[in-house]
């Protein structure tokens, strides 16, 4: 086998064998169909490319051409991870890649809210089973089910979580607050959310939930824009399928960051899904305290009364010009 450096942290390599040096030095790894190997960080990902740092120059890999990618180890430990009050923002930049490889990573932190009246989606914000999912999926119900997935390499497994604690909620922002206990006391994998307001219109983004009950359910789509309003909020919308059933699951942008809790589509039109924008999510969080559930009322909320009716409709004597 030949290996030609190219820069410090890259090595081609031809032939179908990898020497074990290679996989020492901290950087992305890749199999080309032809069998040459290439060893070099990943820059950015979509779903057609992937694009490498040589040193001196970028080159663009089509996934077409990839037959095995092997990723460096990305900082998770506690020292890289800056913790809100109940949730997790990454406090390095973390790379893009495609919904397909983060689909797996992300997986374990997404779940089915189960009630007796229907079903939505929600994502793990905590170790400790803190989630989020759409205060609509849980109105009016108490008694309230978690389904938690996890794939290992030789099987996969689904596990019920049963009296799912309700938190708070704010139906303002159609957010709630669950806690789920682990059955064998072991901690959740989580999701980032994202720390800052960043989303670009045209950015790409995914969904992950349960439409229609279909577990699991990835949909790709982009930004069509950051400020969508309705009933005086901003929303964003999005060209990534939103269907029953998916309310209350994650929108990630291609970093892995939560960019918004989905909780709508439009109906009869496809292409027009809506999510909470980030920073609503972040606010609940951080004040779920004033929006905490009373079990004992648990219709607990603002009634708006109606305005006094006008007695007189002309113009008030003071403002009748002298």
């Amino acid at each position: 086998m030949i290996k030609l450096a190219l820069a410090g942290s890259v090595v081609i390599a031809l032939g179908a064998s990898v020497s074990a040096e290679l996989t020492q030095g901290g950087v992305d790894r890749l199999t080309l169909t032809d069998g040459r190997v290439v060893e070099a960080p990943i820059l950015k990902e979509s779903a057609e490319t992937v694009w490498l740092d040589l040193g001196f120059e970028v080159i663009a890999v089509p996934r077409a051409d990839i037959a095995e990618l092997v990723r460096a180890v990305q900082p998770t430990s506690a020292e890289s991870i800056s913790s809100g009050m109940l949730y997790s923002i990454s406090d390095t930049p973390l790379p893009e890649r495609a919904p397909r490889d983060l689909a797996d990573e992300l997986g374990e932190a997404i779940i089915k809210v189960s009630t007796p009246s229907g079903l939505g989606s929600g994502f793990i914000i905590h170790p400790d089973g803190f989630a989020i999912t759409n205060a609509h999926v849980i109105q009016g119900e108490t008694n309230i089910k978690a389904t938690v997935f996890h794939q290992s390499e030789q099987e996969f497994k689904r596990s019920i979580i049963e009296d799912v604690e309700i938190i708070a909620v704010n139906d303002g922002v159609d957010l709630a607050l669950i806690k789920l206990e682990h059955p064998d006391g072991e901690p959740f994998p989580i999701v980032y959310v994202e720390g800052g307001d960043a989303l670009e219109v045209g950015e790409e983004v995914f969904a992950i939930g349960n439409p229609l009950g279909l577990e699991r359910t990835l949909s790709t789509g982009t930004v069509s824009t950051t400020n969508r309003a309705f009933w005086g909020l901003a929303f964003v919308q999005t060209t990534a399928e939103i269907n029953p059933g998916n309310s209350g699951g994650p929108l990630f942008n291609l970093k892995g960051e939560v960019v918004g809790c989905t909780n709508m589509g439009a109906l009869f039109a496809d292409g027009i899904g809506f999510a909470i924008p980030a920073r609503y999510i972040r606010d609940f969080i951080q004040n779920h305290e004033a929006f905490a559930y009373d079990k004992d009322n648990p219709n607990a909320g603002i009634m708006y009364n109606d305005p006094p009716q006008r007695l007189e409709f002309a113009a008030p004597a003071s403002l009748a010009d002298d």
